[in-house]
């Protein structure tokens, strides 16, 4: 019985934490475009403006 009294404020403290790395999460727009990396592979490199080293004859 004595270890809840260590355990529940231990789970308070870790589902806090969660809350706020969600929060910052949120907060920097990492679930703005869930779908971008999907569409990225679908693109050649060159139509993203990077530049690609010419082949060799």
């Amino acid at each position: 019985m004595e270890i809840l009294y260590l355990l529940v404020p231990v789970s308070v403290v870790l589902a806090l934490l969660v809350l706020i790395v969600f929060a910052w999460a949120l907060k920097g727009g990492q679930f703005e475009r869930l779908d971008a990396e999907g569409e990225r592979i679908l693109f050649d490199e060159d139509q993203t403006g990077k530049k690609t080293p010419p082949e060799s004859p």
